[in-house]
Parts: structure tokens; C-alpha cells; sequence
């Protein structure tokens, strides 16, 4: 067991026993980025700029710090790695195909903070420069939280033969939680990267984290992934 999921080990798990060690094929796994879009991580632009606008832009600072200290840079370290040793790399992305957002799902149409209206072609729906999608990198566009319900990625992956699925992405707690558990439910082994997410505070990351840990996922940093894969690389 690495000593990312060691930390985040729950009360269900506490006296289970250490789970057993994942088997990594490289040519049966993917990189599957979530929602590093504009409007979630620029800091000059939609989210954030309505947090300044709102004067709330000090309770948000930890969430950005995170972002541009740690899970960029963390993120662009594994897709560097994934992309070296031509490993799948695919990405969801939050973007409605009706430029009035009719096809939403109802939580992102709902009021408040969820309510979310990302045209396809707009560019907060865009993913960020540091995470671009390059050749033929598989990005899925929902109108959900999840990169699965609603869409055919699980399709697809099976389609490639993919039977791992390696999660990074924001937020811990809303839209990589719900992916993880569809992929889970539809029968995938799931690393969620822990240095390579961020919730809106630390406190949500830790907590979904704990939660998901083992049952739905195992918890590692991207150090760990790394090594787990380089294992078996040939």
C-alpha cells in the first residue's frame, strides 16, 4: 500500500487489512484529466473574477494557490510522463453543445455556484494551455459532473481495450468524485492523483478523498503513479 492511500485510509478500512496491490498494465490504461477548463482556473477570468467582483476572493486564494503551486504542475508532470511513453491520455471537459445550455443536466442549472453555462465553442469551456490536448487526445464534452454519465467515454475506453483509469483534475469533491464512481460501477480499476486535484479547501479534498479511497479508487500521489507504471513498462 503507498503512503498516499495509507493517509486517506476511512473508518470502513481502518482494520480490513491492506488491499491488494494494483496490477498496471501501461498498454491497457488511461489519463483521464478533468475540467481544467478557463473558467475554473484562470485567475483573471470567469470564476475568479466573480469571486473578486463578490469580495470573495480571500476564502477562494487557498483553492488558486493550490492550483497554480501544485496541481498544474503536478498534472503537467504526469501528462509529460503519459505522453513520453505513449500511454492514452484522454480529457472531460464541461461544455453544452446549445449555445443557451438547454442540454444541460439540472445541477448545472441550478442557482448558485453549479450554475453553469459553457458553450462548446466559448473560451472559458476551453482547457487551459498548461493541459492542452494534443493529436489525437480523446476530449469528452458533458453537460453533467461526470465524465460518464451522459456521454459514451466508458465506451470508448472499452472500445481501446482500457481497463485502468487514472483521474486527476477539479473539484475533488463534485465532478472527479461523481467520475470516479461511474467509472468505478462500470467495472474500472481507478487511481485518483492526489497532488493532481483540488477542491475549493483543503478540508473537501481531504474529506472526498478519505471517502472514495479503496472502495472506488486507490489513492496515490503522482510520484507513486509514476513508479507504479514505469514497473511495468516495457
Amino acid at each position: 500500500m503507498s503512503k498516499t492511500m495509507e493517509k486517506y485510509i476511512s473508518f470502513y478500512y481502518e482494520n480490513a487489512g491492506k488491499p491488494e496491490p494494483m496490477k498496471v498494465d501501461p498498454k491497457k490504461t488511461a489519463l483521464l484529466i478533468v475540467d481544467m477548463q478557463n473558467q475554473f482556473v484562470k485567475k483573471d477570468f470567469g470564476d475568479a473574477l466573480e469571486h473578486k467582483e463578490n469580495n470573495d476572493w480571500e476564502r477562494w486564494t487557498p483553492f488558486y494557490d493550490r492550483l497554480y503551486n501544485l496541481t498544474i504542475p503536478s498534472n503537467q508532470k504526469l501528462l509529460k510522463f503519459f505522453r513520453k511513453n505513449n500511454i492514452e491520455v484522454t480529457h472531460g471537459r464541461i461544455a453544452s453543445l446549445k449555445k443557451d445550455g438547454s442540454d444541460r443536466c439540472l445541477v448545472q442549472r441550478k442557482p448558485g455556484w453549479n450554475d453553469i453555462l459553457l458553450p462548446i465553442d466559448s473560451y472559458g469551456a476551453q482547457i487551459i494551455d498548461e493541459l492542452k490536448p494534443i493529436n489525437d487526445e480523446i476530449v469528452v464534452n458533458k453537460t453533467t459532473d461526470s465524465v460518464v454519465a451522459g456521454t459514451n467515454y466508458t465506451s470508448l475506453l472499452r472500445n481501446m481495450g482500457i481497463e485502468t483509469v487514472v483521474v486527476t483534475g477539479i473539484v475533488t469533491d463534485q465532478c472527479v468524485a461523481a467520475t470516479v464512481r461511474g467509472l468505478a460501477d462500470e467495472g474500472f480499476e481507478v487511481i485518483v492523483v492526489e497532488d493532481c486535484c483540488a477542491a475549493a479547501t483543503k478540508r473537501l479534498h481531504d474529506n472526498e478523498l478519505e471517502i472514495m479511497n479503496i472502495i472506488y479508487c486507490q489513492v496515490m500521489s503522482s510520484d507513486e503513479v509514476i513508479e507504479l507504471i514505469s514497473k511495468n513498462l516495457k
